[in-house]
């Protein structure tokens, strides 16, 4: 079994297998009709142990539809949460945030040859939550942000470098906190800890290889990196216990 505290390698992405679906060719007057056109087949929503916060959806901050070649691929409820940074300057203005998201759409698929953006989701430092990779806000969508444990995972990416003398400011927290708390599977607890299997061998765990990680991890805790920057690195434990509250007051509403 791996540690954390052992494991390092540099990020890469699961390949997006398509998920479709064809309906059978009907007689008609004794010739074959051409088959409908494939319909993807949308896993059944789940059950959120938390009220889903406001997020800026792709249409609203202006996401290129175009840019993406395949079909998304769900995954399974969510079992941890990793955490990132997007390695921005600090001290942006939020205001152009949704040019800067546009921005990193093009790098993430032209350069880094993924088909959309790599994240779940994206937070400014204003608090403000932007849906990221494709696929809908209801659903677990396979993400390409942590190499070998995007399954069953959800990959949040903060704006900014947060460098070990800048401040987190208190709405970004929140905001990741309350994220966490929606997408988590029901019965988990986002301050204990996860057993998760590497999925494939780009990792220092090999493909089937268990590891012990926190349900709410950084990037650095799988991948040898400076992500998600030692400020916001520094408050995972306020954000667990935030999504902890949360999930504990909704459940006795």
């Amino acid at each position: 079994m791996w540690s954390r505290r052992r494991i390092a390698i540099c990020a890469a992405v699961l390949p997006l297998a398509a998920v479709v679906t064809w309906d059978a060719p009907q007689l008609t007057g004794g010739t074959a009709a051409p088959p409908a056109p494939r319909a993807k087949r949308l896993p059944p929503a789940v059950e959120r142990p938390a009220p889903q916060p406001g997020v800026v959806t792709r249409e609203d901050w202006g996401a290129d539809e175009d840019l993406r070649t395949e079909d998304v691929t769900y995954t399974g409820a969510a079992r941890a949460v990793f955490i990132h940074h997007t390695g921005h300057p600090d001290g942006y203005d939020c205001a152009d945030v949704p040019e800067m998201l546009r921005s990193m759409q093009a790098d993430h698929v032209r350069r880094q040859g993924w088909d959309d953006v790599g994240y779940n989701f994206v937070v400014d430092s204003c608090g403000t939550i932007y849906e990221g990779r494709a696929g809908g806000l209801d659903r677990f969508v396979l993400g390409a942000h942590t190499t070998g444990f995007n399954m069953d995972s959800v990959g949040i990416a903060a704006v900014g470098d947060f460098d070990p003398s800048g401040e987190v400011p208190d709405a970004l927290v929140t905001a990741v906190a309350e994220i966490v708390a929606w997408k988590l599977r029901p019965g988990t607890d986002p301050r204990e800890q996860v057993r998760l299997v590497s999925t494939n061998d780009d990792s220092r765990v090999p493909e089937g290889d268990p590891a012990e990680l926190d349900v709410v991890s950084g990037h650095r805790d799988i991948v040898e990196t400076h992500c998600p920057g030692d400020a916001l690195y520094a408050e995972l434990p306020a954000i667990r216990d935030q999504a902890a509250r949360l999930r504990i007051d909704a459940h006795s509403r």
